[in-house]
């Protein structure tokens, strides 16, 4: 979500604080882990109150599914944009990828927080997992579907193939998490990029005709 000040003049309202709360649960929740967090730890990071905290969230589940739903919706809409920008089936799929990439490298605190701190949160985080990668499986699907249609790519199972690349994302992307020393995940986005698109039936030769570099953008997180 954006990053503003949180004690501008304007900025005290119940929107205000509510925000702010939210801020600061991306940082305790990346820093110290969804079961080491205590309510009272965003309610000192947050610089507001334990009465504050209860008016806009029943506990710190609450407050972790809002985060992760609010997270998520974000980040939905930034690849939505990359992809608009595009012409063609195969072009999208490949704006999508290099914009998630290039969003989770700038904003680790946040990845961690969507693959990594929402597993084992609680049933209903589960359920919220299982929606969030359908929901990004089905934006990879219809964009299969459209490169089928279109002729870019031979006719695939698209509903498993963009699980397929889900889970190859997924996968890099924590991996990178619990790294000591990561790198960005922008140098290993060439070769995934490469995997993925041959995966679906793009030839080489085709992919070097696509643009590989996200235009610079403000993701708005």
């Amino acid at each position: 979500m954006p990053r503003r000040a949180a004690h501008e003049p304007g900025t005290r309202g119940p929107e205000a604080t509510r925000r702010r709360i939210l801020e600061a649960a991306i940082e305790v929740f990346a820093e110290k882990g969804y079961h080491e967090t205590a309510v009272d730890d965003i309610v000192r990071a947050s610089d507001t109150s334990k009465g504050a905290v209860y008016f806009h969230f029943p506990n710190k589940q609450g407050i972790f599914a809002v985060l992760v739903n609010e997270l998520t919706k974000m980040l939905a809409q930034r690849v939505e944009r990359s992809i608009a920008r595009e012409q063609g089936a195969v072009a999208k799929m490949d704006a999508a990828l290099s914009t998630v990439m290039d969003i989770f490298t700038r904003h680790r605190k946040l990845s961690r927080i969507l693959f990594v701190e929402v597993l084992g949160a609680g049933r209903s985080c589960d359920r919220k997992l299982i929606d969030i990668h359908a929901r990004f499986a089905q934006i990879i699907r219809r964009h299969l579907d459209e490169a089928v249609a279109d002729g870019s790519i031979p006719p695939i199972d698209t509903e498993m193939a963009a699980y397929a690349w889900f889970g190859a994302i997924n996968e890099i992307v924590t991996r990178w998490l619990y790294a000591e020393k990561p790198q960005p995940l922008t140098t290993v986005t060439p070769e995934l990029r490469a995997l993925l698109l041959r995966s679906v039936g793009v030839s080489p030769e085709y992919q070097s005709h696509i643009n590989q570099s996200p235009e610079a953008i403000d993701d708005g997180f």
